[in-house]
């Protein structure tokens, strides 16, 4: 059984407060590139790392085959804009480099299209985005063999 998760506000020095988004991206021309259990971990653990050095929390992920959802809090001095870029760059970046054979698909080292949606949630909504993320699978209706949401 899940616990319910106790927020409280962030504080800094000349700030208090959160700013928590769900957002969600495709790679390029839509490919399943994440089909496979091993590439989906591998992107999960590359935008993981991403937002850990910029100072991204990520509150849950659910890697589809052909686009991702995520929910995210990000400091108050970032855009959600900036967020996305950093996270779509810099995992992008990781993900090629532990995975050198998709620049076959990828020659010019774009994994990501350049679309993308954000949306704000707050502590009422949080617990609804967190479900709807995890449960992109029924969403969309496919079973994908070995693949499973990633807390």
């Amino acid at each position: 059984m899940e616990t319910q998760m106790k927020f409280e506000y962030e504080r800094n020095n000349h700030s208090v407060g959160d700013s928590i988004w769900h957002m969600e991206w495709c790679p390029k021309y839509r490919y399943e590139m994440f089909r496979k259990f091993k590439y989906k971990n591998l992107a999960a653990g590359c935008i993981r790392k991403a937002a850990s050095e910029h100072g991204i929390k990520i509150l849950v992920i659910n890697i589809m085959p052909e686009h991702l959802h995520t929910a995210v809090k990000i400091p108050l001095t970032m855009t959600p804009s900036k967020a996305l870029q950093l996270l779509k760059g810099r995992s992008s970046y990781l993900f090629f480099r532990n995975h050198p054979k998709a620049r076959l698909r990828y020659p010019k080292g774009h994994l990501w299209s350049r679309g993308k949606f954000a949306s704000s949630v707050g502590f009422v909504q949080i617990e609804v985005v967190r479900n709807y993320v995890r449960n992109q699978d029924i969403h969309h209706n496919k079973t994908l063999s070995g693949n499973r949401t990633l807390p």
